[in-house]
């Protein structure tokens, strides 16, 4: 069973036979992902987590982290920071948008 496969179709207003297409499958196997416990092959997760924009172990479940980490340079960053880079990494990219104007804002001072 897919726990957050529901309630990313919803989010992105799409029906599973709309999802099923995407994937190349039919709305009966969608259904199955996220009503039973039966699990997709690694290629339909991968294809569902670019789809959404997420990653495999948010749709499954395994973590709450819902966007890829894009790539980052090495830091040494203090506990502080660490804290502040993991509340960054929750926000969707509109409040990450919202974050990036306030910093910039506060720099131009």
């Amino acid at each position: 069973m897919l726990p957050n496969l529901k309630l990313l179709r919803r989010e992105k207003g799409i029906s599973q036979q709309t999802l099923a297409d995407y994937l190349g499958t039919s709305q009966q196997s969608i259904n199955n992902y996220e009503n039973k416990t039966v699990e997709p092959d690694i290629d339909t997760l991968k294809k569902m987590a670019d789809y959404f924009n997420t990653t495999i172990d948010y749709i499954t479940g395994y973590a709450n982290t819902r966007y890829p980490i894009a790539n980052t340079s090495a830091y040494h960053l203090n506990a502080d920071e660490g804290s502040i880079i993991d509340k960054y990494r929750a926000l969707t990219p509109k409040e990450r948008a919202c974050v990036a104007q306030v910093i910039d804002t506060l720099l131009d001072k």
